[in-house]
């Protein structure tokens, strides 16, 4: 019986684990705010106005390698070709609330 139980205790781990989305750790709220004033007039509804192919949207960042928490943060940190770094400009808990916030909607579908 208690085999069964670990089991099946195991089992459900492991499923949890495996359909889960990614972990999200800043406030979605307030990333939306910041999002607004900051990155949505090139990024509305997780689009992108200076390269098409490169949107928010869940398929590109996975497509792109982006889709984690860590590597958001990075570009937001970093910024790339036309988007410039928010280093200096947000904190790293405002950075992470942004990175939350565009992982939670593309997983929404924005």
């Amino acid at each position: 019986m208690k085999k069964i139980f670990s089991l099946i205790l195991l089992l459900m781990t492991l499923v949890s684990f495996t359909f889960s989305s990614p972990a999200l750790a800043g406030d979605i709220a307030k990333g939306a705010t910041i999002f607004s004033a900051n990155c949505a007039s090139c990024h509305m509804g997780g689009r992108n106005v200076v390269n098409g192919a490169k949107t928010l949207q869940k398929e590109d960042l996975e497509k792109y390698d982006m889709y984690s928490l860590e590597k958001i943060i990075t570009q937001i940190n970093k910024g790339k070709a036309a988007m410039p770094s928010f280093l200096g400009r947000l904190d790293d808990t405002q950075i992470e609330d942004v990175a939350t916030y565009v992982l939670s909607q593309a997983e929404k579908g924005w």
